[in-house]
């Protein structure tokens, strides 16, 4: 090898590692502002809970500047995966602030929305800028949302193996080549250093009793896994059902407004601020005491119409919501520990609505340690094939073994 290609090699290597490091700082510090943001402005809504009367009008602003502003980036999270399947022009910079304005007013005035999105539509638009600084081809570009993808998910989350999983498996494996694997997980650790710098913290769970492996523990976890698919299909089912249902409204605007007026009825008025905003407290006390049977569902119902009204945020938390109380509510007829159930139903729920097994399997681990990690996988995986073929982001590629098994049976019928 010549100096001259050694040194292309090196200038190539530290391009891209510079910006990695420029994405995970730039992604996890505006992770980390949002995070500070999201928990002052729930904590607002908690000690103010009159306010849930005004979503209506915080929906319209929501409404408003996506309209005027926003109607390029409005796609959110499903922009970036037709971005990155089909690379046309570099994502405008202004979804970042759109989308952390939007999620911060649906949570403020107690919409009941997650997180993940915003964080990973911000890393996603930070990271697409480095396309014209750096003079990126398509194919380069592909790897900046990726590691936009990574920076955000590992940021919000605190964690950085399955935020990296996540970008690449979100994104369809197979078509991942092994320059992505490495720079999502540097991209990843950059981002969750940069949060932890900021002194921002997460909320952390565990399982401190894990049964021994046993036909009738497999059985159960097969079971919790099977339930947790097909609550995810409702998930994912739900939203798109509101999502439609909203879109014959012709004034965009409108929407989220009138979406406001039926939420905060149903949640004021009946005293269900329990489900407004992450339900974190809720997803806390899930893995100590056993929950109705019908929270995930009301839980499912409100994510899904705040939402499809055109209210912004994720949905991770809000399947983490109904993951850790579907499995908290099994405790009452499961004969298994409820924070192991809680936390299956956790992780599991979210496998089968993103058709991540593989990073839900890691994030569980990282979550909740080595020692129930079998029992994690084998539920995210039974989750994930009994969840459907088409997830919460309408624009992801869905591929490989759970593909062709539904094309089969389609196909049968």
């Amino acid at each position: 090898m010549t100096s001259r290609k050694l040194k292309k090699i090196l200038l190539l290597i530290f391009k891209w590692i510079f910006i990695c490091l420029l994405t995970g700082i730039f992604s996890g510090s505006a992770s980390a502002f949002f995070l500070v943001a999201l928990e002052w402005v729930t904590q607002f809504r908690i000690q103010h809970d009159w306010i849930i009367w005004l979503l209506p009008f915080g929906g319209l602003l929501v409404g408003l500047s996506y309209y005027y502003w926003g109607e390029s980036v409005v796609k959110g999270n499903n922009l970036l995966l037709e971005e990155y399947e089909n690379p046309k022009k570099v994502i405008p910079f202004k979804m970042a602030p759109l989308v952390l304005l939007g999620t911060l007013l649906t949570h403020l005035f107690g919409g009941s929305a997650g997180r993940e999105g915003t964080a990973v539509q911000m890393g996603g638009a930070i990271a697409d800028q480095f396309k014209n600084l750096f003079n990126l081809d398509n194919a380069e570009r592909k790897i900046l949302i990726i590691l936009g993808i990574s920076a955000g998910f590992a940021s919000v989350f605190g964690t950085p193996l399955a935020g990296a999983i996540f970008a690449l498996e979100v994104l369809y494996f197979s078509k991942i080549n092994f320059k992505s694997i490495i720079l999502s997980f540097l991209v990843a650790y950059a981002a969750y250093f940069t949060v932890e710098f900021w002194q921002v913290k997460h909320t952390h769970y565990s399982i401190p009793v894990v049964p021994a492996i046993s036909f009738t523990t497999l059985i159960y976890v097969i079971i919790l896994g099977t339930l947790s698919g097909f609550a995810a299909l409702l998930f994912s089912r739900t939203t798109h059902f509101w999502g439609s249902l909203f879109s014959n409204i012709k004034y965009p605007p409108l929407r989220p407004f009138i979406g406001g007026i039926v939420l905060a009825i149903a949640i004021a008025g009946f005293g269900l601020t329990k489900f407004s905003g992450l339900g974190v407290p809720v997803i806390v006390d899930s893995f100590s005491n056993a929950n109705p049977w019908y929270d995930f569902l009301l839980k499912i119902l409100f994510t899904g119409f705040t939402l499809g009204a055109g209210f912004k945020g994720g949905e991770v938390t809000p399947l983490f919501f109904v993951g850790a109380t579907l499995g908290s509510a099994l405790s009452l007829i499961i004969p298994l520990p409820i924070a192991f159930l809680a936390g299956l139903g956790f992780v599991a729920v979210f496998s089968g609505a993103t058709h991540t097994p593989i990073a839900c399997t890691i994030m569980g681990i990282e979550l909740f340690g080595m020692q129930p990690g079998i029992f994690i996988a084998i539920a995210c995986t039974i989750a994930y094939f009994s969840s459907g073929p088409m997830g919460i982001y309408k624009s992801q590629i869905v591929k490989g073994a759970k593909y062709k098994l539904y094309q089969r049976l389609n196909s049968n019928f």
